[in-house]
Protein backbone atom coordinates (compact mmCIF):
# COMPACT_ATOMS: atom_id res chain seq x y z
CA UNK A 1 0.00 0.00 0.00
CA UNK A 2 1.37 3.41 -0.99
CA UNK A 3 1.99 6.05 1.66
CA UNK A 4 -0.18 9.18 1.45
CA UNK A 5 1.50 12.45 0.55
CA UNK A 6 -0.22 15.85 0.53
CA UNK A 7 1.35 18.79 -1.29
CA UNK A 8 0.29 22.40 -0.76
CA UNK A 9 -0.16 24.64 -3.79
CA UNK A 10 0.72 28.28 -3.03
CA UNK A 11 4.41 28.71 -2.38
CA UNK A 12 5.09 25.00 -2.90
CA UNK A 13 3.74 23.84 -6.27
CA UNK A 14 2.76 27.33 -7.40
CA UNK A 15 4.88 30.48 -7.41
CA UNK A 16 2.34 32.90 -5.95
CA UNK A 17 4.42 36.00 -6.66
CA UNK A 18 4.77 35.10 -10.36
CA UNK A 19 1.30 36.55 -10.96
CA UNK A 20 2.11 40.05 -9.71
CA UNK A 21 3.67 41.29 -12.95
CA UNK A 22 0.60 40.05 -14.87
CA UNK A 23 -1.85 42.22 -12.90
CA UNK A 24 -2.43 45.95 -13.45
CA UNK A 25 -0.63 48.09 -10.90
CA UNK A 26 -3.91 49.82 -9.98
CA UNK A 27 -5.52 46.49 -9.11
CA UNK A 28 -2.53 45.49 -6.98
CA UNK A 29 -2.83 48.79 -5.10
CA UNK A 30 -6.60 48.39 -4.66
CA UNK A 31 -6.14 44.92 -3.16
CA UNK A 32 -3.02 45.75 -1.12
CA UNK A 33 -2.85 43.50 1.93
CA UNK A 34 -5.30 41.05 0.38
CA UNK A 35 -3.73 40.23 -2.99
CA UNK A 36 -5.13 36.70 -2.85
CA UNK A 37 -8.63 38.19 -3.24
CA UNK A 38 -7.95 39.55 -6.75
CA UNK A 39 -10.37 37.74 -9.08
CA UNK A 40 -8.47 35.44 -11.44
CA UNK A 41 -5.07 35.86 -9.77
CA UNK A 42 -4.60 32.16 -9.16
CA UNK A 43 -4.97 31.43 -12.88
CA UNK A 44 -1.95 33.65 -13.62
CA UNK A 45 0.59 31.81 -11.49
CA UNK A 46 3.52 29.75 -12.74
CA UNK A 47 4.82 26.52 -11.23
CA UNK A 48 7.69 26.62 -8.75
CA UNK A 49 11.03 25.51 -10.15
CA UNK A 50 11.17 21.70 -10.15
CA UNK A 51 7.63 21.30 -8.79
CA UNK A 52 6.01 19.62 -11.80
CA UNK A 53 8.82 17.11 -12.25
CA UNK A 54 8.84 16.34 -8.51
CA UNK A 55 5.06 15.91 -8.42
CA UNK A 56 5.13 13.48 -11.34
CA UNK A 57 8.02 11.50 -9.88
CA UNK A 58 6.46 11.30 -6.41
CA UNK A 59 3.07 10.32 -7.91
CA UNK A 60 4.58 7.05 -9.04
CA UNK A 61 5.75 6.12 -5.54
CA UNK A 62 3.20 7.84 -3.28
CA UNK A 63 -0.56 8.30 -3.21
CA UNK A 64 -0.32 12.08 -3.82
CA UNK A 65 -3.00 14.72 -3.24
CA UNK A 66 -2.91 18.49 -3.62
CA UNK A 67 -4.04 20.08 -0.37
CA UNK A 68 -4.68 23.80 -0.61
CA UNK A 69 -6.54 26.66 0.99
CA UNK A 70 -8.53 29.09 -1.14
CA UNK A 71 -9.43 32.58 0.07
CA UNK A 72 -13.01 32.75 1.27
CA UNK A 73 -13.61 36.12 -0.40
CA UNK A 74 -12.30 35.08 -3.83
CA UNK A 75 -14.71 32.68 -5.49
CA UNK A 76 -12.60 32.45 -8.65
CA UNK A 77 -9.73 31.03 -6.58
CA UNK A 78 -11.56 27.71 -6.26
CA UNK A 79 -11.99 27.23 -10.01
CA UNK A 80 -8.59 28.79 -10.80
CA UNK A 81 -6.85 26.24 -8.58
CA UNK A 82 -8.69 23.41 -10.31
CA UNK A 83 -7.80 24.73 -13.76
CA UNK A 84 -4.16 25.26 -12.74
CA UNK A 85 -4.02 21.66 -11.50
CA UNK A 86 -5.45 20.34 -14.76
CA UNK A 87 -3.12 22.48 -16.87
CA UNK A 88 0.15 21.75 -15.11
CA UNK A 89 -0.33 18.39 -13.38
CA UNK A 90 -2.76 16.63 -15.71
CA UNK A 91 -3.64 12.99 -15.30
CA UNK A 92 -1.44 12.43 -12.23
CA UNK A 93 -3.63 14.90 -10.35
CA UNK A 94 -7.02 13.76 -11.66
CA UNK A 95 -9.57 14.27 -8.86
CA UNK A 96 -6.77 14.73 -6.30
CA UNK A 97 -7.32 18.40 -5.42
CA UNK A 98 -8.60 19.05 -1.90
CA UNK A 99 -9.48 22.63 -0.89
CA UNK A 100 -9.71 23.11 2.86
CA UNK A 101 -8.97 25.59 5.62
CA UNK A 102 -8.19 22.72 8.02
CA UNK A 103 -5.33 20.65 6.62
CA UNK A 104 -5.00 18.70 9.86
CA UNK A 105 -8.35 16.98 9.17
CA UNK A 106 -6.69 14.98 6.39
CA UNK A 107 -4.88 11.83 7.43
CA UNK A 108 -1.66 10.85 5.76
CA UNK A 109 2.03 10.19 6.09
CA UNK A 110 3.49 13.45 4.77
CA UNK A 111 2.46 17.05 4.15
CA UNK A 112 4.68 19.37 2.12
CA UNK A 113 3.75 22.95 3.03
CA UNK A 114 5.63 26.23 3.22
CA UNK A 115 3.67 27.42 6.23
CA UNK A 116 2.30 26.15 9.52
CA UNK A 117 -1.09 27.84 9.17
CA UNK A 118 -4.47 26.30 8.37
CA UNK A 119 -3.75 23.17 10.37
CA UNK A 120 -0.37 22.30 8.83
CA UNK A 121 1.19 22.58 12.29
CA UNK A 122 -1.33 20.03 13.61
CA UNK A 123 -0.96 17.52 10.76
CA UNK A 124 -0.47 14.07 12.29
CA UNK A 125 2.09 12.85 9.75
CA UNK A 126 5.46 14.42 8.97
CA UNK A 127 5.28 18.10 8.02
CA UNK A 128 7.95 18.72 5.40
CA UNK A 129 8.42 22.46 5.76
CA UNK A 130 9.16 23.65 2.22
CA UNK A 131 11.64 26.52 1.97
CA UNK A 132 13.43 25.78 5.24
CA UNK A 133 17.14 24.95 5.37
CA UNK A 134 16.53 21.17 5.27
CA UNK A 135 13.85 21.35 2.55
CA UNK A 136 14.89 24.42 0.58
CA UNK A 137 14.35 22.96 -2.92
CA UNK A 138 12.25 20.31 -4.56
CA UNK A 139 15.41 18.22 -5.01
CA UNK A 140 15.92 18.17 -1.22
CA UNK A 141 12.33 17.00 -0.73
CA UNK A 142 12.41 14.31 -3.43
CA UNK A 143 15.70 12.95 -2.03
CA UNK A 144 14.18 12.82 1.47
CA UNK A 145 10.98 11.12 0.33
CA UNK A 146 12.76 8.58 -1.86
CA UNK A 147 14.68 7.44 1.23
CA UNK A 148 11.39 6.83 3.06
CA UNK A 149 10.12 4.17 0.64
Amino acid sequence: MKKILYIDMDGVLVDFTSSFDKVDKEILEEYEGRIDEIPGIFSLMSPMKGAIEAFNKLSIIYDVYILSTAPWENVSAWSDKLEWTKKYLGKNAYKRLILTHNKNLNRGDYLIDDRTKNGADKFQGEHIHFGTKKFFTWNNIVDHLLKQV
